[in-house]
């Protein structure tokens, strides 16, 4: 099993119904497969199975044509992200031994840049014609439009996927055709229960973001992939296009979801045609997710996972519900294990902790990565014994639901007493003049670390002062969790996928202590 075989399944039962949506495209699914068998023959034409076939591109439904083609071919797909440095893409193109580089046009100037120092890649393919590359129609045409034959295995790695970097140098998580077929089981069974044919998913994040996933489950069912045609997510084209596209499905990571909210226009746009929407990718904070189920009715869900592991846990929109005391609790967990996952909550020795005691997440499932590429070391020490060692710090409530506290490298240990950044952040997020907030651990001489938080305020907000934040906190947590100082920001540093780089954020003050000495 593989899969290529979803394409051909829902190609084969909808033929008519269609595949790429946009502003200037719609193909259906009978004419898509056909221009992805050609991509593919042309592929294996010009190299071989299991070459790595990088992709990076604006949103735009050749990327994941392209995606689609490659697994098709028994390749390897290895979509990096539009917002990279040049350096950063050449990185891990190298890292890939990629044969293939498939781009849109908008980075020409970044891969000519990068293209002499990357003599494994053989064909560089541009989605537009541009002199001294290939151009992507020649794939599409003199190949066949039949389905290449070939055997491709379970095991086989069809995602190479680079993870985002929030704590050092990216690797390459190989995600095997079982892995994903597993997640995407998952994601049917938890969070896309109801996902149908009729269904149209807008893909407001690259493909080399979650957003694959949930394009990869709805595939399976025949629904139509919609892309808007911005290069970087904007609030007001994005509720024009679920307007106009009735869009029903949707990744959106917590960022997204937050410039939605904080949109003038928001209620201005139709958006009754939505019925789910997967949040990941980053912390859904309860007050941000409250104000979304007022705005947009309750359609949200939530799934936890990583890139070595991308579907462990879900919460299905039915399960939480701001106005039930009983359920709005919920609001902060990302949900119980899918069917096929084994969760295990460890301490610091490895040994299991009780219910509501916090703890590594560490886990057994068939979404579970094989390992890093080229990476045996990393990978040891991420497999331990059997089991996945997340990095993430969470507890599981007495209904097993599991809530995220934060990665185990944030913990902050002030004084002898452990600290979790996400807690502080949700209590700071829910002051008026707050737009976001990180906390992070710095030097304290007397305490070891101390409580800082980095704030960036609401456009037009009256700017609290720092002592009246940590009033704010102290009033609504322990004493000895509350900041204990603040600092106002105009933005907080991010990576390509929109998480805040607290390694980055925490390197400055560690730095400033250091220099001090």
């Amino acid at each position: 099993m593989h899969l290529a075989h979803l394409l051909h399944r829902s190609a084969l039962r909808y033929p008519g119904r269609p595949l790429w949506l946009g502003a200037d495209v719609n193909i259906n699914y009978g004419d898509g497969v056909r221009r992805i068998n050609k991509i593919s023959n042309a592929l294996l034409g010009m190299g071989r199975q299991r070459d790595r076939v990088v992709i990076v591109s604006t949103n735009r439904f050749e990327a994941f044509e392209a995606y689609l083609a490659a697994l098709n071919a028994g390749m390897t797909a290895t979509p990096l992200s539009p917002k990279l440095h040049a350096s950063e893409l050449s990185l891990m193109i190298a890292d890939s031994g990629a044969r293939f580089v498939i781009f849109s046009p908008e980075y020409i100037e970044a891969i000519s840049s990068v293209r002499g120092q990357l003599p494994t890649v053989e064909q560089w393919v541009c989605m537009e014609d541009a002199p001294g590359f290939v151009a992507y129609r020649n794939l599409l045409e003199g190949s066949t439009d039949s389905r290449p034959d070939l055997l491709i295995e379970p095991d086989d790695v069809a995602w190479l996927f680079y993870t985002s970097g929030t704590t050092g140098k990216p690797k390459g998580v190989m995600e095997t055709h079982r892995n994903l077929l597993a997640m995407i089981q998952h994601l049917r069974l938890g969070v896309f229960t109801d996902a149908d044919e009729t269904d149209v998913v807008m893909h407001f994040a690259p493909i080399a973001h979650a957003t694959a996933s949930v394009g990869l489950a709805h595939l399976s069912v025949g629904a139509a992939q919609c892309f808007p045609l911005t290069s970087n997510f904007n609030p007001e084209k994005a509720l024009e296009a679920i307007e106009r596209f009735g869009v029903s499905a949707a990744f959106l990571a917590p960022t997204m979801v937050q410039m939605l909210l904080q949109c003038p226009s928001v209620a201005n746009y139709n958006v009754k045609s939505l019925k789910n929407v997967l949040c990941a990718g980053g912390p859904m904070y309860v007050e941000v997710l409250r104000k979304a189920i007022q705005v947009f009715g309750p359609v949200f869900c939530q799934n936890y996972g990583q890139s070595e592991a991308p579907a462990l846990v879900g919460v299905h929109k039915s399960e939480y519900d701001p106005h039930d005391p009983a359920k709005s609790s919920r609001l902060g967990s990302v949900g119980r294990e899918y069917p096929g996952v084994m969760l295990r909550l460890v301490d610091s020795e490895g040994r299991e902790v009780g219910r509501n005691v916090p703890g590594e997440i560490t886990v057994r499932s068939d979404v579970v990565m094989p390992g890093y590429w080229n990476r045996p070391e990393a990978t040891a020490e991420a497999l331990k014994d059997g089991w996945l060692h997340t990095g993430d710090v969470g507890y599981l409530d007495d209904e097993g639901y599991l809530f995220l506290t934060d990665r185990v490298k944030d913990l902050i240990i002030s004084g002898g007493s452990n600290i979790y950044p996400r807690e502080v952040e949700e209590v700071l997020l829910q002051h008026e003049a707050i737009n976001e907030a990180c906390v992070i651990g710095v030097p304290d001489q007397t305490w070891g670390e101390s409580v800082k938080a980095v704030v960036v305020l609401k456009a037009g907000a009256d700017a609290p002062t720092a002592d009246a934040l940590i009033e704010f906190c102290r009033s609504r947590l322990a004493s000895y969790k509350k900041p204990k100082s603040v600092d106002f920001v105009e933005a907080l540093p991010k990576n390509a996928y929109g998480k805040v780089l607290k390694r980055e954020l925490k390197l400055a003050y560690w730095q400033d202590a250091v220099r001090q000495n």
